[in-house]
């Protein structure tokens, strides 16, 4: 499987402290059957220069071969929504025309359209970064409709589906899941017992509304198409 969101570059953001955290996540991961993860710290004004992405995701990638451990990492971000759009080519998943784009968490901006499409026009592919989780997709997940018709991709959580988030939360995943509004599932994995790097769990659910079998595309063929910079 391929993890689309996850935060496990060392020394960025709310990522792990230093690389032996960042491998136990990765042991983790593998476990679970995943084989390969896109790494997506946070950008803020504290941290912009994708040059040292592209720099710890190679460093990782090597302590990875030395430790055995079977998990190639690609170099991605989870860019907030509010970042100008000049900026959004430095922060592609694996240099391709796919960027993770996050919202508020308190609400869904009205200008999200507009942000949005402004961004398709410049041939970039945004994906919506677990809206299932914002309050106001939760209390109207119709609300990603016309942006899915627009072409913009959705990615939710796999414990988001899982009810780890809680009853509300997986209501919504599992709405948008029931009304194939859902492109990815993710772990947005972070270094906390309650974050783990986890695809499985939240998997097994899914197919339980979509049938055996139709998830794997959520985790292993429309994330490889973004990894190859290629359409969904």
């Amino acid at each position: 499987m391929i993890d689309l969101h996850c935060h496990i570059l060392p020394g960025v953001d709310d990522g792990p402290a230093d690389t032996d955290q960042a491998l136990a996540m990765a042991r983790i991961a593998a476990q679970d059957g995943i084989s390969t993860i896109i790494a997506t710290p946070h950008i803020s004004d504290a941290f912009q220069d994708a040059k040292e992405i592209y720099s710890r995701t190679k460093n990782l990638n090597q302590a990875l071969k030395q430790q055995g451990i079977p998990i190639t990492v690609y170099p991605g971000a989870e860019l907030p929504s509010h970042f100008d759009l000049a900026v959004w080519g430095d922060y592609t998943i694996n240099n391709s025309k796919y960027i993770l784009i996050e919202f508020p968490h308190s609400h869904f901006p009205s200008a999200a359209s507009r942000l949005l499409r402004e961004g398709l026009n410049h041939s970039f592919c945004p994906i919506i970064a677990h809206p299932e989780r914002n309050p106001d997709v939760m209390r109207n997940p119709n609300l990603l409709e016309p942006l899915i018709t627009m072409g913009v991709k959705i990615q939710i959580t796999a414990e988001s589906i899982a009810g780890s988030f809680g009853p509300d939360i997986q209501q919504c995943a599992l709405y948008l899941l029931r009304r194939s509004m859902v492109h990815f599932i993710a772990t947005d994995g972070h270094p906390m017992p309650n974050r783990h790097p986890r695809l499985s769990a939240g998997l097994k659910t899914a197919e339980k509304i979509l049938g055996a079998g139709k998830g794997d595309p959520l985790v292993r063929s429309n994330p490889a198409a973004v990894l190859a910079n290629r359409p969904l």
